[in-house]
């Protein structure tokens, strides 16, 4: 598909666009690289020591844990989608 956009704003725009977005895909994906080794290793964690608590306290307490985890996870979505929007 031919545009024919070259020297119009269109163009210009897309130039500016892929100048400013490259530096911030480069930046970005090194600094997530760690962030998503944590949580997995975390994870990986934490399913363990569920495993290991049900083996030896029973699976209530580990109910008890789970539920305050994901009260508090699901505080931190929250918080990040909802709470940190940008107002008008």
């Amino acid at each position: 598909m031919e545009l024919k956009a070259k020297g119009t704003d269109l163009h210009a725009a897309t130039v500016v666009g892929d100048t400013v977005g490259d530096p911030f895909k480069d930046t970005s994906s090194v600094a997530l690289n760690p962030i998503i080794k944590f949580t997995t290793l975390f994870g990986l964690l934490a399913v363990e020591l569920a495993v290991s608590v049900t083996e030896s306290q029973g699976a209530q307490l580990t109910n008890i844990l789970s539920a305050g985890c994901l009260a508090v996870a699901m505080f931190f979505v929250h918080r990040s989608f909802y709470g940190m929007r940008i107002g008008k």
